[in-house]
């Protein structure tokens, strides 16, 4: 779980105080009763990446801080979530002295993860890869993930989620690598391509 220590030492790495009411506020949104997969657990598997990438970012704790707003607002029936994130993340970055670039670039790394462009700058490829790196969780976790998807998206009918899911995780596959940075490629890639295809035939065509 996410705790107070982890938020305080993500500020602490910006060089700035960390605000409690908005981390019990974030808190109380990774906890919604609609969410299924984008909840604390996700947010703990994403936070657990950085050791290992940190020697590659330019700006280390503002992908942490990105990370922690970036499905800060998730409603399954809208289309601008990670813009209301960014939008909140960018507030409480200038609310806490910090300067408009770093709110400015935790605002476009947050937008990343609308995952409908190619990661520009180490940065955005590294927070792009972690909010991926489900995709190459071992199978258990990604199965489990793929039953939390559908939960999430309950009122979709059968038909209408099967074919839209398949599209979505086919377009994955298509790409010609779906991990930008070497750790992920190489503790991710392999997995990640075994666990599209199978869903994939899963879901029938």
């Amino acid at each position: 779980m996410t705790t107070l220590d982890q938020w305080h030492a993500t500020w602490r790495g910006l060089g700035a105080q960390a605000d409690d009411a908005v981390f019990q506020s974030l808190s109380d949104r990774y906890r919604e009763k609609h969410r299924h997969y984008h909840t604390v657990q996700h947010l703990d598997e994403c936070l657990a990446w950085m050791p290992a990438v940190t020697a590659l970012a330019q700006h280390a704790f503002e992908i942490e801080l990105a990370l922690w707003f970036h499905d800060a607002i998730y409603d399954v029936k809208r289309q601008d979530n990670e813009e209301r994130s960014a939008e909140w993340a960018k507030s409480v970055v200038l609310d806490a002295r910090l300067a408009p670039e770093c709110a400015d670039r935790v605002h476009a790394l947050i937008m990343m993860t609308r995952h409908n462009a190619v990661p520009d700058g180490v940065d955005a490829q590294i927070l792009v890869d972690i909010d991926l790196s489900i995709l190459g969780a071992p199978a258990s976790r990604f199965d489990e993930y793929e039953r939390q998807v559908r939960a999430e998206y309950g009122w979709v009918p059968g038909v209408l989620f099967r074919r839209t899911r398949r599209k979505i995780l086919e377009a994955f596959a298509a790409r010609p690598r779906l991990y930008s940075t070497a750790p992920f490629v190489e503790l991710c890639e392999a997995q990640a391509r075994e666990n599209l295809a199978r869903s994939i035939a899963m879901l029938g065509g």
